[in-house]
């Protein structure tokens, strides 16, 4: 079920309730938008998804849709009521297990247990990143995500060696899943609306990390040189390691932290660690 930006904002009113901005409340209203991101999940009969902040049900209803099986976490206390309203009225109500909890914070295994599950939200912009990344690192059960971000975030998270948008975050993504963007989202499919452009990144868990590489020295190396990335490697890592490690690895000293693929920074972190 899908409602207009009107009914949206009819309902949020009835209610006494209004967006709220420091949860990144942006409420999605176009039909078309909602049950595309359903479909770019790839998820039905017999799947387990978690939504993370569900808001008024539009992305949860067109998930059951789907036929999976629905775990709904949402932090906001006060819009409860109401989305139990719209899920009854859908007739979903029974599909859908709704969690009051912070998805920052929650205990994963015991939310989700054990069982494969996929991840499908449309994420507040000011956890997306971190989310995303902690999640890869730490909740193995959840095997595809399709997020809705931040433009600006989808990019970083599937950029390329060579372009601006490569940094720490692509090369975490890249360590633990396949990522593209599949989807572009204009400001106007919210309530309110963003001041941003917005996107869907599909990302799909792998498991080809070397088990030999430390993954403490790894992102301590990536994270040193991110942190002077127009620096070139001899002077960002000078105090890691040095100029003939690097060159050890395979790696022109000189490079930049941008020209390096995650491969790259695999065959350094296993020669710093020597």
């Amino acid at each position: 079920m899908t409602m207009s930006a009107g009914a949206v904002r009819a309902l949020l009113e009835r209610h006494g309730l209004e967006p709220r901005r420091s949860m990144g409340q942006n409420f999605m209203v176009d039909r078309n938008t909602i049950e595309r991101i359903a479909a770019e999940s790839h998820v039905g009969p017999g799947d387990r998804v978690v939504e993370i902040g569900p808001g008024l049900g539009a992305l949860t209803t067109a998930l059951a849709g789907t036929g999976a099986e629905i775990i709904a976490i949402e932090a906001d206390r006060a819009i409860l009521p109401v989305l139990d309203d719209v899920l009854t009225t859908a007739g979903i109500a029974d599909r859908v297990r709704v969690i009051h909890a912070d998805a920052v914070t929650v205990d994963w295994p015991d939310v989700i247990g054990d069982a494969p599950c996929h991840l499908v939200a449309n994420l507040p912009y000011n956890i997306a990143t971190g989310l995303v990344c902690d999640m890869l690192a730490d909740v193995a059960q959840i095997m595809t995500m399709t997020v809705l971000v931040q433009a600006e975030v989808a990019e970083r998270m599937t950029a390329h060696p060579h372009t601006r948008q490569i940094g720490a975050v692509t090369l975490k993504v890249a360590h633990r899943a396949d990522a593209r963007i599949v989807m572009r989202v204009p400001p106007t499919v919210f309530v309110p609306r963003p001041r941003v452009d917005s996107a869907v990144v599909h990302l799909v868990r792998h498991h080809r990390q070397p088990a030999d590489v430390d993954e403490v020295v790894l992102w301590n190396l990536v994270r040193t040189a991110y942190a002077q990335r127009r620096k070139m490697l001899r002077r960002s890592l000078a105090g890691v390691t040095d100029e003939a490690t690097i060159d050890a690895a395979g790696i022109e000293p000189t490079a930049r932290p941008e020209h390096l693929n995650l491969d790259a920074w695999y065959r350094l972190a296993l020669e710093v660690a020597r």
